[in-house]
């Protein structure tokens, strides 16, 4: 799954750490960085996107239940709670 133009980084990792399974990073190069790990939500922020919003990112999300609510926040902005 591929995401563009994301400015809430810190509503779209909250998105990510209420799903079940794995939600990954994944690089141009192929690896997979686990975005369920603080410690590499925090990496992700200080590195590649100091500029303030998410230009382009590559997700493979494992669980079909996560992947709805991820695609709810890039195109509402809000995760599922805040839309009932």
């Amino acid at each position: 799954m591929t995401l563009e133009n994301i400015s809430n980084i810190e509503g779209l990792f909250e998105v990510i750490n209420e799903c079940k399974g794995r939600v990954e990073l994944v690089s141009p190069e192929g690896d997979k960085i686990n975005l369920k790990s603080r410690l590499a939500q925090l990496l992700a922020v200080a590195g590649v996107f100091s500029s303030g919003y998410i230009r382009e990112l590559e997700l493979n999300v494992e669980d079909a239940e996560a992947m709805n609510r991820i695609l709810e926040f890039a195109v509402t902005g809000e995760s599922l709670e805040e839309n009932k």
